[in-house]
């Protein structure tokens, strides 16, 4: 059931557009004016807003402009008396999907609703979509800490510099990987992902690098490794802390001499590939014990970036809250569900030791298990958040 707002100051005619939409299916929320109209949006999660332009406090315009700036994406059709259509007509310039006069014709007030409700749809599904097949979301924060992370960022993705990202698990180290390539002049080319640690260490080197026919027992044809499929793109090696010392030479060669050899073959192949990599382990402690080559570390770094676990970036968590709120909730088809001010605050005095694969997973569970409202008592029944409390 699509969920339409309408914003009008004469409540006669709120009341007749509700009895109208009501009648044909839709839920229906309502405002006397642009202020609370923009209120009402920033609480709920509304398909289409009908937005009268004149109205006391604040303008059918200026409300689509600070709806446009709150990133809320319902689209508006606007309702005019006839001395007001141009000022419609700039409204739809500014992103209005139409303008309809009053006294408004049934027909045609329908089917524009119809038309702007598909089209929001198809807009959703598009980039439901797009992030299923890129992979890719938006770096959400305002902190000092992150900022420092996107700036290097923007600094080092136009390059062809190697980059270790380091940091905690689930702070976002593939996310930024991910960013550096789609920020780079290979961002036409692919992306190739190897969890280092999620690959046996005598499979490793055939992962990475391809095997010939007969390499092995169980090697029944050619297989072309992750560096080749790489080739003019990017190759991330996540957890390239968890590396065998023998994949580790291999990789050096790799890097220094820019081509590999398959297992079980003797023919170079040239690479053309950018490598991004990272670890949740201190590789200079590694270093010292043994478990990872000095020059390959070198080779690697020639870039770090530092990703800031959640808790020394605690001004974030609210903006993280409401984005992977509004994420899961569009995921699911539900309503925009409201976090209590109690729930928030015990978000914020958390210490977070998942970091963001956390917050994003208890949010979920929340969203899932709770009605309209989540509370603080919420989160003490559906997890364990206060074996962790900030002191």
């Amino acid at each position: 059931m699509s969920h339409i707002l309408v914003v009008d100051d004469e409540k006669s005619i709120r009341d007749t557009l509700i009895e109208i939409l009501e009648f044909e299916g839709y839920k229906i929320g309502q405002a006397g004016d642009g202020e609370a109209g923009l209120a009402y949006l920033k609480q709920h999660q509304v398909d289409l807003v009908l937005c009268d332009v004149k109205m006391p406090k604040m303008d059918g315009i200026q409300l689509l402009e600070s709806a446009n700036l709150d990133g809320i994406s319902a689209p508006f059709i606007m309702i005019t008396a006839q001395g007001t259509i141009a000022t419609a007509v700039e409204a739809t310039k500014k992103g209005a999907f139409d303008f309809i006069e009053k006294p408004p014709d049934l027909n045609r007030l329908l089917i524009t609703i119809k038309n702007a409700l598909d089209k929001s749809h198809l807009i959703q599904e598009t980039k439901v979509l797009k992030n299923k097949i890129n992979g890719t979301i938006e770096m959400i924060g305002d902190s000092s800490e992150i900022n420092g992370v996107k700036s290097v960022i923007e600094k080092v993705a136009p390059t062809q510099a190697r980059v270790l990202i380091t940091g905690e698990n689930g702070t976002g180290k593939e996310l930024v990987a991910k960013w550096l390539h789609e920020k780079s002049d290979r961002s036409n080319k692919r992306l190739i992902e190897v969890n280092c640690a999620a690959i046996p260490s005598e499979l490793l080197e055939s992962e990475l690098f391809g095997h010939e026919k007969g390499a092995f027992t169980s090697a029944n044809k050619q297989r072309i490794g992750k560096f080749e499929q790489a080739h003019y793109g990017t190759l991330f090696l996540d957890e390239i802390g968890d590396m065998s010392l023998a994949a580790q030479a291999k990789a050096l060669r790799a890097l220094q001499e820019n081509q590999i050899t398959r297992v079980g073959g003797e023919k170079l192949i040239k690479v053309d590939v950018r490598i991004v990599a990272a670890t949740n382990k201190d590789l200079k402690k590694e270093i010292a014990s043994g478990n990872f080559r000095e020059d390959l570390y070198h080779r690697l770094s020639v870039i770090l970036i530092e990703v800031p676990p959640l808790r020394e970036r605690s001004q974030d968590i609210a903006l993280l809250t409401d984005y992977f709120l509004r994420e899961i909730c569009s995921n699911y088809g539900m309503p925009l569900k409201l976090i209590k001010l109690d729930a928030r605050k015990l978000f914020t005095s958390y210490m977070w030791p998942g970091n963001i694969r956390e917050l994003r997973n208890v949010i979920e569970r929340l969203v899932i298990l709770c009605e309209k409202e989540i509370s603080a008592k919420d989160i003490e029944l559906h997890t364990n958040m206060r074996n962790t409390i900030k002191p």
